[in-house]
Order: structure tokens, then C-alpha cells, then sequence
């Protein structure tokens, strides 16, 4: 990048299927077992939120979420590693709430890997609550990894 990054300001965006490409790199230098191009397509085509942060011209970040039924369900948050520690998974995670709330959903779900700590504290500081366990959801190196369920109750402030 020729910017000076502590110049630039983060911009979130919905995300179009230009990005695809920045997408599948940021999972794949994230996750052992990335989501595929064709699982980041069939968001975008499906109109979930889909939701990007951009530092100048790069996309280093982005989450998606689907919404029925008066739930959200956060499906994937990401910020590549090399821009981990400034806040941007924070602050699309607000957005993905807000986003939630406006379509009158009163609680968000999500699932995060027990060997995702940082993530998981994330969510637990913005009041997300462990209820319950998927087990085996996740594949892992040495098999299957359960899941952790976590849920934040939305309230019209979010």
C-alpha cells in the first residue's frame, strides 16, 4: 500500500461481487478451512448483508449476515490479519447489529470455534451470551471442532 495507514479512514460498505476476489484472499490468509468463492457468491446473489471495510483502496475486512423470522444470524466476520488489533471487527460488528435491528430483528445468533478465542471475546464485550454447543460443526485438522452459540438480545438503542 503507498498510503501512510494511520492517515487513512475505515469506510464500511456493502459489498458487490467486484470484491469476491479480495474476499477469498483475506479468508483464505484467516482460516485453516475457508469459505469457498462459490459460498461468498451465493451470499451476495441471495441479498444477505454483506458488508465490507475498506482502508483507502484496500478491503481488509468484512462480514455477512442473513435475517428471517425476527433473528439475525451473523455468518462470518473476518478482518485479515494483517490489520487485526485496530477495531475494524468491532466495528463491523456494530454494523452487522444496527443492519439486524433495522429489519426488527430481536436477537442476533452466531457460532465461533472454541480455538477462536479473540473472536470470542469479541463478541462476549458487545454482550453476546454462550447458549449452547453444536457439536462436530466445524471441520478441524484433527477431525471436528464443536461450535460455540452465542446470542445477543437486540434492543432498540442497537
Amino acid at each position: 500500500m503507498s498510503a501512510n495507514a494511520s492517515l487513512l479512514h475505515p469506510v464500511v460498505r456493502s459489498l458487490m461481487e467486484a470484491d469476491l476476489d479480495r474476499m477469498v484472499l483475506i479468508e483464505q490468509a484467516s482460516y485453516p478451512f475457508p469459505w469457498t468463492r462459490g459460498i461468498f457468491a451465493e451470499c451476495l446473489r441471495i441479498g444477505y448483508g454483506c458488508f465490507g471495510l475498506q482502508m483507502g483502496r484496500e478491503l481488509v475486512a468484512y462480514a455477512i449476515h442473513n435475517w428471517g423470522a425476527g433473528e439475525a444470524h451473523l455468518l462470518n466476520l473476518c478482518v485479515h490479519p494483517r490489520w487485526q488489533r485496530h477495531g475494524f471487527g468491532s466495528m463491523l460488528l456494530e454494523n452487522a447489529i444496527a443492519h439486524a435491528g433495522r429489519h426488527q430483528c430481536g436477537v442476533m445468533l452466531l457460532e465461533v470455534r472454541p480455538s477462536n478465542p479473540d473472536a470470542e471475546r469479541l463478541y462476549q464485550r458487545r454482550g453476546f451470551a454462550r447458549i449452547g454447543t453444536r457439536p462436530a460443526y466445524y471441520r478441524a485438522h484433527e477431525g471436528r471442532e464443536d461450535a460455540i452459540v452465542m446470542q445477543l438480545t437486540l434492543t432498540a438503542g442497537d
